[in-house]
């Protein structure tokens, strides 16, 4: 995503998280506003955005007082970060001097038009490969840093969508009729009001020379569209049947065209026939759009496994995507909870109760359909004592779905189970749920993280009027919910907690507890086990590191503004290896650049520091690396590579903030000197000075002794002047 433009070499994405590149190298966004600010710059590209439509956008419609001078020196923290040259305008609003090619979401709507053209044109091998790249550019839920972007979600969504349809178009055209029938039956599931999935479905099977499928694929959209809304299908489509029912070769075009839209909700219109899925009782709120995405990689991979730190949703997430499946699943959908197992051999015995299997044969329960090649033998016979194998004859020929539930203890024989029913069975797909993945040949991973602000926001106000009926988030307390959620790092699990206590403490009232948060979140529900739910959860991860993962976690939570992998080696004497599994059991985040802890899970790492003894060297160890960082820094600042390390100090902010708080706080009088020294020219230069005096009016009061060279050199800080250009 280059193109001949002053930011030639630098590349933006937001149809997932936030990710800058330049030269291929990830550069670091910190804080919610910036990144903010650039999403919304971003969405323009090239084009000037008002400061009024900025304001609104990244305030929330809620702008503090200042707001202009708030916005310069984020508009600064911008320049800082991408380059100075990148980021033109002035009070009436600004842009972002970039080609829309740099941008994922626009070379997305570009090369799908094209992908369409071409398509119209009757080039179907060019139009696959232009909308395979561009859905390809897809990395996640789109605009995940905007507040408030539900319309602009809608329309890239959308136009998602139409692509995936465009393409499978492409590819009908190009005859490859078989490998489409899953992916379009998990479609059809997901979305059955849109009509165009289904028309594509039978030519699909049609052209594979499944004749009476096909038809019977008509007879399912016809019965669906009647029952939920009291419509036939359009002329298109039944005349497409008509075609088939004649014999007739090719079958026509595209019953309904490009971009149609759907209307009415998007559940199958009824709950499975087989299976143990349990309704839920409470709403599902602000991943919608996943559970489409998941149902499409399940048709492609047969292995997805939702991977995520505990209190992120990812059962919840799991259990409603198997349902949305479930009706084009013909031997059902079955959850298999492996929270309770505590041994390694007991998963394939859960899996086989989870089925309704008796351990003595393979009689079923209740009525579980086997298909005729592999009927099931009574009680007593057959001599499988194995599990396993027990498991193995009742799944043969079977199309089933299994959702394995919490998977992180038993990572191991989870995974040799899974591996092996894929491998001998091609009816069987399984979604897995765990902090770690399986590790296994075919997995595709779905990362669970918070939900958006919005989501967060309407999630904590649909529980809290469950406790308090009539609640709605009003003016007056809209700021401390967000506060919440922003603090609860988005969780669902924590933020229901939260919302839990709105039956004796206020929305503001819970916000200023959440400094003591494992105290505050108990309780939940009563049949949630422990009853302490949230200090359990983080507790659960913890138990299953080793101690070499205990040590370097608990030391990780030093770092205000997560750390870089230098940082985090010299700081906590991190080996790489210790810090890739703490990645890979979702204990730490890593986003290219940094890694980094969610607030609840650093909270409870913090208290482990403390308790073993390490707390006062290891924050020493963080304040000596960032006083020497800022030491190294600030010569540059005053020469040509002065933007480069601008971002880079942007960049660790926090962290920089938090080591020169903990030095005064300490009496460390010579690194607090180091570190106001090292500084001042940035904080000038980043439109920082009031941050930079109040920091250096705090030492000063400490009235701690200062060596001569500190001295002179915090001196020349509060003295700083404008750089000569």
């Amino acid at each position: 995503m280059q193109g001949d433009t002053p930011g030639a070499g630098i590349g933006f994405a937001v149809l997932g998280p936030l990710d800058v590149r330049r030269d291929g190298r990830p550069v670091e966004v910190g804080g919610r506003r910036l990144r903010a600010l650039l999403t919304l710059l971003l969405l323009d590209a090239g084009r000037t955005v008002s400061t009024e439509a900025l304001v609104a956008g990244v305030w929330d419609d809620r702008p503090p007082p200042g707001v202009g001078n708030a916005l310069q020196a984020l508009v600064s923290r911008l320049r800082a970060t991408v380059g100075r040259g990148l980021v033109a305008g002035g009070s009436s609003g600004y842009r972002l001097d970039v080609s829309p090619d740099q941008v994922d979401l626009h070379l997305f709507a570009r090369l799908a038009r094209e992908g369409a053209g071409a398509l119209a044109e009757g080039d179907p091998g060019r139009a696959a490969h232009l909308l395979r790249e561009a859905l390809g550019l897809w990395r996640g839920a789109p605009l995940t840093d905007l507040p408030n972007a539900e319309a602009e979600v809608a329309r890239l969504e959308e136009l998602r969508t139409a692509a995936t349809e465009d393409r499978i178009e492409a590819e009908l055209a190009l005859g490859r009729h078989a490998d489409l029938v899953p992916e379009l039956r998990l479609l059809v599931t997901a979305d059955p009001l849109r009509e165009r999935p289904h028309g594509q479905l039978m030519r699909a099977l049609y052209g594979a020379g499944r004749r009476v499928e096909a038809l019977a694929a008509y007879e399912v959209a016809r019965s669906v569209f009647a029952e939920r809304l009291g419509a036939d299908p359009s002329p298109a489509l039944a005349g497409l049947h008509l075609a088939m029912l004649r014999g007739e070769s090719g079958c026509g075009p595209s019953p309904v065209p490009a971009g149609t839209l759907r209307t009415g909700d998007p559940r199958p219109p009824r709950p499975p026939r087989q299976g143990n899925l349990r309704a839920r009782l409470t709403s599902f709120v602000g991943r919608d759009d996943d559970v489409g995405r998941i149902g499409a990689l399940l048709a492609a991979d047969r292995l997805v496994t939702l991977l995520g730190p505990g209190g992120a949703g990812k059962t919840r997430l799991a259990v409603e995507s198997a349902e949305a499946l479930a009706a084009g699943v013909p031997d059902g959908v079955w959850l298999v909870e492996l929270a309770p197992v505590g041994d390694a051999a007991e998963v394939p015995q859960a899996v086989l109760t989870a089925l309704g299997l008796r351990d003595t044969g393979l009689v079923p329960v209740r009525p579980v359909p086997v298909m005729s090649s592999a009927p099931a033998m009574p009680s007593g016979q057959g001599g499988e004592s194995d599990p396993a194998t027990r498991l193995v004859s009742a799944l043969a020929a079977r199309d089933t779905l299994i959702v394995l539930d919490n998977c992180e203890h038993v990572v191991e024989p989870a995974a040799a189970l899974a591996d092996r029913l894929l491998a001998e069975f091609p009816g069987v797909r399984i979604l897995a749920t765990s902090r770690e993945p399986l590790g296994i040949t075919g997995e595709r991973l779905w990362p669970v993280g918070p939900l958006g602000a919005g989501h967060a926001v309407r999630l904590f106000a649909e529980r809290a009027a469950a406790v308090r009926p009539g609640y709605v988030v009003d003016d007056g307390e809209r700021d401390a919910v967000q506060r919440i959620c922003r603090e609860l790092d988005g969780m669902p699990l924590a933020i229901e907690l939260a919302a839990a206590r709105f039956r004796t403490l206020s929305a503001g009232q819970i916000a200023d507890r959440l400094g003591d948060r494992f105290r505050l979140l108990t309780g939940g529900s009563r049949t949630a086990m422990p009853r302490h739910p949230l200090r359990a959860v983080v507790e659960w991860s913890w138990d299953l590191l080793d101690a070499g993962e205990r040590a370097l976690a608990a030391r990780l939570a030093v770092f205000a503004g997560g750390a870089t992998l230098e940082a985090a080696e010299q700081v906590c004497e991190g080996d790489i290896d210790v810090l890739g599994r703490l990645v890979d059991k979702s204990l730490v985040a890593f986003d290219g650049g940094r890694y980094r802890m969610l607030e609840t899970i650093k909270a409870y790492a913090a208290e482990r520091l403390a308790e073993s003894g390490d707390e006062r060297p290891v924050r020493l160890a963080h304040a000596e690396f960032f006083a020497r960082f800022a030491e190294a820094a600030e010569p540059h600042l005053r020469r040509a590579e002065q933007l480069e390390w601008l971002a880079r100090l942007s960049a660790e902010h926090d962290n920089l903030s938090a080591a020169l708080r903990w030095a005064c706080e300490e009496a460390e009088a010579d690194l607090a000197l180091r570190l106001v020294g090292g500084l001042g020219w940035y904080w000038w230069l980043s439109g920082q000075r009031l941050e930079g005096a109040q920091r250096q009016g705090a030492d000063r009061r400490r009235g701690v002794q200062r060596r001569p060279g500190h001295r002179a050199r915090a001196r020349r800080a509060r003295g700083a002047r404008r750089p000569r250009r």
